[in-house]
C-alpha cells in the first residue's frame, strides 16, 4: 500500500482566459473546480495506476465532504483529521498561451491535539504502507519543524518520499528521506541561488542528499528531469505534447515514482515513470491527474539516459 499525508487541502478554481490584463475587465472562457491538495493528487494518480492507495492529512468542516465525493469517485480510501473552518481556495489562471498565474490561499489553523492526532494516525497506517508520502505547505501556524516530527512517526520499515521546499524540505530531511522531488523553481528558491546549467543542478541536488535524502527526482518541467542518488546521475527529456495544464503535473510525477519504488525499480525506471506521468498530467485542462493509457503510451516513448 502507498500512503500520501496531505497538510493542506485547497479548492482550485482553474480559469481559463485568452489572457490576464491586470487592472482590467477579464472574461472567463472555461471554469473547473478540483478537490485538491498536493498529496491527495497523488493519491488519485497511484489509484489512477492500479496501486493500492489511503489517503489520509487535514480535513475541514465546512466543505471537506466534496473532498470525500471527489475521491470516492476515484476509489481511493481516506480517513482525515478533521478540523474547524474552510479548506482555502486557491484561484489558477491560465490563458491562451498556456501561462499560468496562480492566487494560493492561506489555510486555517489547526490545533496543537490535531498535530498530535495526525502523527498517530500516520504511525498508525504507514506500519501497513510499503511508501509514504508526504507533501505541501502547512496549516497557518504550523511550524516548519512538524515536517520533521511527522517523518519520525512514519514506520521505519515504509520508504519515504518528500515533496515539500525551503524550511519544510530542511526539516523533514533531518528525519532521513528515501526520495525527494523539488522542480527546479523550489529548489532554487530553497538554496536561494540560481542552478543554470547541469553540473549546478547536479550540486544543487547534492546538498539535499547531504541534508539526508537519499535520492533526489529534480523536475525540469518541459525539458524533463534528472535523478540522482550522488553516485549514478540519469536524465530523461519529455517528449513535446500539447501543454493545456502544469497543474499536478509534480505530483503525477510523485505518484508514479512511489508505485515503481513500491516495486523495487531501479533509478532509470523510477525517473522514466514519473516523466512519463507528469507529461501525461500536463495534456488536458482542467484535470489534476493523468489517464493510465496517456501514461503508459509516453512510458513507452521516453529514453533514459546516464551522464
Amino acid at each position: 500500500m502507498i500512503l500520501t499525508v496531505c497538510m493542506s487541502p485547497s479548492v482550485d478554481v482553474t480559469i481559463e482566459l485568452d489572457s490576464l490584463n491586470v487592472g482590467k475587465v477579464n472574461v472567463v472562457k472555461s471554469k473547473t473546480f478540483s478537490f485538491t491538495g498536493k498529496a491527495i493528487n497523488v493519491a488519485i494518480g497511484v489509484a489512477r495506476l492500479g496501486a493500492e492507495v489511503q489517503a489520509t492529512g487535514f480535513m475541514y468542516n465546512e466543505n471537506g465532504a466534496m473532498f470525500e465525493r471527489a475521491l470516492d469517485r476515484e476509489g481511493v480510501p481516506f480517513s482525515f483529521v478533521w478540523n474547524s473552518g474552510r479548506v482555502r481556495e486557491n484561484y489558477k489562471c491560465i490563458d491562451k498561451k498556456s501561462m499560468l498565474t496562480e492566487i494560493n490561499d492561506v489555510g486555517e489553523q489547526v490545533g496543537a491535539d490535531k498535530l498530535v492526532e495526525l502523527m498517530q494516525m500516520i504511525q498508525n497506517f504507514s506500519a501497513h504502507s510499503d511508501v509514504t508520502v508526504i507533501s505541501g505547505g502547512l496549516p497557518r501556524g504550523v511550524d516548519a519543524s512538524y515536517y520533521r516530527e511527522i517523518f519520525r512517526a512514519v514506520d521505519p520499515r515504509s520508504l519515504r518520499i518528500a515533496d515539500t521546499e525551503g524550511a519544510k524540505l530542511f526539516s523533514a530531511l533531518e528525519a532521513g528521506i528515501d526520495l525527494v522531488k523539488p522542480n527546479l523553481e523550489e529548489l532554487e528558491e530553497t538554496l536561494g541561488r540560481e542552478l543554470n546549467d547541469r553540473d549546478a543542478m547536479l550540486a544543487g541536488c547534492r546538498e539535499l542528499l547531504d541534508r539526508g535524502a537519499k535520492t533526489v527526482l529534480l523536475s525540469l518541467g518541459k525539458d524533463g528531469a534528472i535523478i540522482t542518488n550522488g553516485t549514478k546521475n540519469y536524465y530523461c527529456k519529455s517528449i513535446n505534447v500539447a501543454v493545456n495544464s502544469t497543474v499536478g503535473a509534480g505530483d503525477g510525477m510523485v505518484a508514479a515514482a512511489a508505485t515503481m519504488m513500491q516495486k523495487g525499480a531501479g533509478l532509470p525506471e523510477i525517473l522514466r515513470a514519473g516523466v512519463a506521468a507528469g507529461t501525461a498530467t500536463v495534456t488536458t485542462f482542467g484535470t489534476i491527474s493523468f489517464t493510465k493509457k496517456k501514461y503508459e503510451e509516453i512510458f513507452e516513448s521516453l529514453e533514459v539516459t546516464e551522464f
